[in-house]
């Protein structure tokens, strides 16, 4: 699942992008209302951490522009403020969820967990053969038995799973992966693949990754 950060303290970026990547979200972030608006009219998030106090254009400026695009990207607002009337302005124009600042990151995990729950657009369960994941519990399980994947294998495999049955190049998948952080060493993709291959398919007749030569990976119940 991906979330855009639409933030300008750059310690509030890093802390919340750490913390999200490690529990397997994809993250972008801008640090003003203006590119924010942008990214945000021009890519699918399933979710928007939006705060109040931006440079260019602030946040309910930007919260207010987006619900009359029709975006109905679930909306947590993020700010310093936390008067009653600043609640009821921001919950008005259409953010679906408000935390003032300081928060607690496990409190706003659980907030993102019920946004993404009660919006009936978002996937929230992936489904290929017997194998599944289910993007709320970052959990995984195949022919009913529990495997355990690191936030890197799971955003991979999430990402497979979406594009189930598509070729994906090592090129596209190692921009995934050091887009987490990942250390940038030229055989990153096959080392998770070689892991995955291990966890989801090795114990198993039925095999779902598969190498196309010369072109990448993909996974397929055919």
């Amino acid at each position: 699942m991906k979330i855009l950060i639409i933030e300008d303290d750059e310690k509030i970026i890093d802390f919340l992008k750490r913390g999200l990547e490690e529990e397997s979200y994809s993250v972008d972030f801008s640090k003003n209302g203006e590119e924010g608006l942008y990214l945000a009219s021009v890519n699918d998030y399933d979710l928007i951490l939006l705060d109040i106090m931006l440079p260019l254009i602030d946040g309910i400026e930007v919260c207010k522009k987006l619900r009359q695009a029709n975006i109905n990207t679930p909306i947590i607002m993020l700010t310093a403020k936390d008067s009653v009337e600043d609640t009821i302005r921001g919950l008005d124009i259409g953010a679906n969820d408000y935390l003032p600042k300081p928060f607690s990151f496990s409190e706003l995990l659980a907030r993102i967990r019920v946004q993404l729950r009660t919006n009936n657009h978002q996937q929230t369960k992936l489904k290929i053969a017997d194998l599944e994941l289910d993007l709320l519990s970052k959990s995984a399980k195949r022919a009913g038995n529990i495997i355990n994947l690191t936030a890197k294998e799971f955003a991979l495999l999430e990402y497979l799973i979406k594009n189930k049955n598509r070729v994906l190049s090592e090129t596209v998948l190692s921009s995934m992966l050091n887009n987490m952080d990942e250390v940038n060493i030229s055989n990153v993709v096959n080392v998770y693949i070689y892991r995955l291959r291990n966890k989801i398919d090795k114990p198993y007749d039925k095999k779902l990754i598969k190498t196309v030569r010369g072109m990448g990976f993909r996974i397929s119940d055919e």
